[in-house]
């Protein structure tokens, strides 16, 4: 999604708004299983402040059951490129905000989605149990050496 600075001699702001999609082997390479195109709205002013808001849905990998499960995010940027554009208008007449977008999304993704039918899984087996962040099942085994001490 490539911005022509030179529109911002002429025009105090450049309106976008349009949808932006990204290849397959990116999207799985960040631990996303799928995601649908992204729908970008927003402005680019002559100050060089971007503000963009970005909606799409994701869909990750259940922490627990691995199947997949939907995740909506609508995103705010309020950037100023002042410096980066600075830097780069010298030898370019346009700016590309892809990669603004996508490392915007990348730190939506969330530690931990779990799916909702991921509630009647099953939690002890023969041997088995699953431990999970709230519980404080600390290695007790150690605590006999104290003892000794």
């Amino acid at each position: 999604m490539e911005i022509d600075l030179n529109l911002l001699n002429t025009k105090s702001k450049i309106d976008i708004d349009g949808k932006v999609s990204f290849s397959k082997e990116e999207v799985q390479k960040a631990g996303i299983l799928d995601m649908k195109e992204i729908y970008v709205k927003g402005s680019l002013t002559q100050e060089y402040q971007l503000d963009l808001n970005i909606k799409g849905e994701m869909i990750l990998p259940c922490s627990l059951t691995l199947e997949p499960v939907n995740y909506p995010f609508d995103i705010k940027i309020d950037e100023n490129l002042d410096e980066f554009i600075e830097n780069t208008k010298k030898t370019q007449k346009t700016i590309d905000i892809l990669p603004i977008i996508w490392e915007n999304i990348l730190m939506e993704i969330p530690m931990k989605v779990v799916s909702p039918n991921a509630k009647n899984i099953k939690t002890k087996g023969d041997g088995w149990e699953l431990i999970t962040d709230s519980e404080d099942k600390g290695n007790h085994s150690l605590a006999k050496l104290k003892d000794l001490l």
